[in-house]
């Protein structure tokens, strides 16, 4: 069974790429594309609603750019949340702050990396994510237990998942 996924980013480019490199694994299958955050809750919400009639199209994981127009990756995470239940967000950016990864676990989020990484990557954080795991960059991690560390005047313990484990992330 592969792992149905929609992606939402308002780059043509970096879409149709993720697509494409998605596409080039077997038990991945990108259901859906959008280049907005509203866009893409609009077809999450119609695939969930045409759940009854095709289930194979509904996502199991959403991989959302996190700064797209009309609405950001983190509140169509948090809006889908409750319209699409079960489905799992990843957010993809170029513009990842401690403040943005704490409000995109807050969200709900699983998955929160930057765009330097890997398709393979990708892949496997999509895999991970859908299977119920976590997967966030470490240096985004680090950057974010930094900034809290400073904020409550103590350090605290990095964790990491699979795939920061099979990348050497921990």
């Amino acid at each position: 069974m592969s792992v149905r996924v929609l992606l939402a980013d308002d780059g043509n480019l970096t879409r149709s790429g993720l697509a494409a490199l998605l596409g080039l694994e077997d038990d991945v299958e990108v259901a859906a594309q959008a280049a907005s955050g509203p866009e893409g809750l609009a077809m999450a919400m119609a695939m969930a609603m045409a759940m009854a009639m095709a289930r194979a199209h509904t996502p199991d994981v959403c991989v959302l750019d996190l700064q797209m127009p009309g609405q950001d990756g983190i509140s169509v995470a948090a809006e889908l949340s409750t319209v699409v239940p079960g489905c799992r967000v990843v957010i993809v950016t170029g513009h990842g702050r401690p403040g943005r990864l704490k409000r995109a676990l807050e969200a709900g989020v699983r998955g929160f990396l930057p765009t330097t990484v890997d398709a393979a990557v990708l892949a496997d954080v999509v895999r991970t994510v859908h299977g119920g795991g976590r997967c966030v960059d470490p240096e985004l991690a680090a950057e974010a237990i930094s900034a809290s560390s400073h904020e409550a005047g103590r350090p605290e313990p990095a964790r990491g998942g699979e795939a920061a484990r099979r990348y050497g992330w921990t």
